[in-house]
């Protein structure tokens, strides 16, 4: 695109950046147009209106405005927000766009030139200063004094069904644009199920801190003379922003912070490079013999401990900073223990309605048709067994859970023990009454060589939850071979998400067959949940059902 020329758009769509209806974002080969190495047909766009030779506007487009120079202040007005949480802004009388973090549409901003992108033609910007502030916009909701130029939070200005609104457009244009699906098969997209907390929610954080300046990659190291900035990394720069404290945090983890930055205080000598920090959150549960039963700290439960006290029962809650201790959550009354430093949902007060929603949704809704009940679960990409635990009283032939770990199968299968639902961990096809999760190691794609034979396709429902970067095409192939009668699909990454259920509608990864009848899916509900407020980011869950012609 040349520069200063407009984007090409549909009238009224959004501005294309990075982050948004699957532009390219730097670095990254981007999604749009491919699916899974073959191209996507998409429909075909209005053409533009021939432009009259010698007219006005031929001479403006062969001659366009010159872009501001690289550190350039310039005054923006915000139309769109991007799938990345940022503003996406013009000049006026410029088609250019502009992406301005920490901004809402409506806004009209100063912002600072940092990189001209010109091969997709947009323009990364420093946010500087609100010049007149958008109706949607209240910096009276900000909580944190690094709002602003720490990357980690995007919306605290805006009101919380204002982020909600925002985070369903977010699946919205996802779906439109990655799925390579014609509108007719996509449903409404439902509203994004809130989180219970909009801060301190966060279980986990990983502050982090540089090594000494001037130390050179071979030879000696120097220490740190003084104690270096500990914190987050701002937007736009690598440099480390100091920060005292991180309102979205939960309160163990925020003293864990301050614990932290105060031994740095006291240690910075000992350290001759940088260090990332971890700081997640461990609960302890003691059941209460009535509502106002006194419960001491249990043995080994520090004096400081956060304590959450209810009528059943209270917890008590530390951070951890082992990355290979033993960390302690629940769900309900649901318990898993997991590495300190491994993956687990880092919202803990979301996860109650979502694993409920999700058993609401995992088997088909009353009426619908089918020749067999579900009576199997399959949890791909398991991990310590979220879904595997928490959906498996739903199905009376068992659940079975794979991960390519072996550690996150060992605590998987220790978190079955622990609520009750633990039988032999060998083949799957074993039938003791009480062995209602199973666990396997192996990679995903190995999964329905496992299963086959075992579980009637028919009679099972397959729920997913991969990594970010989705489903790859050998999985996706041997799904559809497999064809389960119902698929979940959760994902933390809703582009990656639409591309893959794509697949799976279309029903063939690289125009691949299973024998004369093709195996596809139907769409039947997609919704966002809020597992992180404040900021751009938002989970998907997508319920899909075989189509048998």
């Amino acid at each position: 695109m040349a520069t200063g020329q407009p984007t090409t758009q549909d009238a009224g769509a959004a501005p294309r950046a990075p982050g948004s209806d699957g532009a390219k974002q730097p670095g990254k080969r981007p999604f749009q147009g491919r699916q899974h190495g073959k191209p996507v047909k998409h429909r075909k766009k209005k053409q533009p209106k021939p432009v009259q030779e010698g007219s006005p506007e031929e001479v403006l487009l062969a001659e366009p405005a010159p872009l501001p120079d690289h550190g350039a202040e310039i005054e923006l007005d915000v139309i769109e927000l991007s799938s990345t949480g940022d503003g996406l802004a013009r000049q006026k009388g410029s088609d250019h766009i502009y992406v301005v973090p920490f901004s809402v549409p409506g806004d009209t901003v100063k912002a600072r030139v940092r990189h001209h992108n010109l091969d997709d033609g947009y323009t990364l910007t420093d946010f500087l200063s609100v010049v007149a502030p958008s109706a949607l916009r209240d910096d009276g909701r900000i909580r944190c004094r690094y709002f602003g130029v720490c990357s980690g939070c995007q919306f605290q200005m805006l009101d919380y069904a204002e982020q909600l609104k925002i985070k369903r457009n977010i699946v919205v244009k996802a779906y439109r644009s990655f799925s390579g699906l014609a509108p007719e098969l996509v449903p409404d997209i439902l509203p994004t199920i809130g989180s219970p907390l909009q801060y301190g929610y966060r279980t986990k954080l990983t502050p982090h801190f540089d090594g000494p300046p001037g130390n050179s990659r071979r030879g000696p190291k120097k220490p740190h003379a003084s104690a270096p900035p500990f914190g987050f990394t701002p937007k736009g720069t690598r440099k480390v922003l100091d920060i005292e404290d991180c309102p979205i945090g939960t309160e163990a983890v925020r003293r864990g912070l301050a614990a932290e930055r105060k031994r740095l205080e006291a240690e910075y000598g000992r350290y001759v490079k940088g260090a990332t920090i971890l700081l997640r959150e461990s609960t302890r549960r003691v059941p209460k013999a009535s509502p106002t039963d006194a419960v001491p700290a249990p043995e080994g439960v520090p004096a400081d401990a956060v304590r959450v006290e209810t009528d059943t029962h209270v917890d008590f809650k530390t951070c951890i900073t082992d990355q290979n201790a033993t960390a302690r959550e629940y769900i309900d009354d649901f318990v898993f223990t997991n590495p300190a430093g491994a993956f687990f949902q880092n919202n803990n007060s979301i996860l109650s309605p979502f694993t409920a929603y999700i058993r609401e949704h995992i088997l088909p809704r009353d009426g619908a048709p089918t020749t067999k009940p579900i009576r199997y679960l399959i949890d791909a990409y398991s991990g310590s067994g979220l879904f595997t635990i928490t959906q498996a009283s739903l199905f009376p032939g068992g659940s079975i859970g794979i991960d390519i770990a072996e550690k996150s199968i060992a605590f998987a299968r220790r978190n079955a023990a622990l609520n009750g639902l633990a039988g032999d961990p060998g083949d799957p096809g074993q039938g003791a009454e009480d062995a209602r999760c199973r666990f396997i190691a192996a990679d995903a794609p190995e999964l329905f060589k496992s299963v086959r034979g075992v579980y009637d396709p028919d009679e099972t429902v397959v729920v997913l939850d991969p990594p970010r970067k989705g489903c790859d095409a050998s999985f996706l192939r041997q799904l559809l071979e497999y064809a389960p009668r119902r698929v979940v699909y959760v994902s933390c990454n809703v582009h990656t998400q639409a591309r893959d259920v794509g697949v799976l509608v279309r029903g063939a990864v690289e125009e691949e067959q299973r024998g004369q009848h093709k195996v596809r899916y139907a769409i039947e509900s997609i919704r966002g949940f809020d597992f992180f407020p404040q900021t751009g980011h938002v989970e998907g869950v997508a319920v899909l059902n075989r189509v048998d012609a």
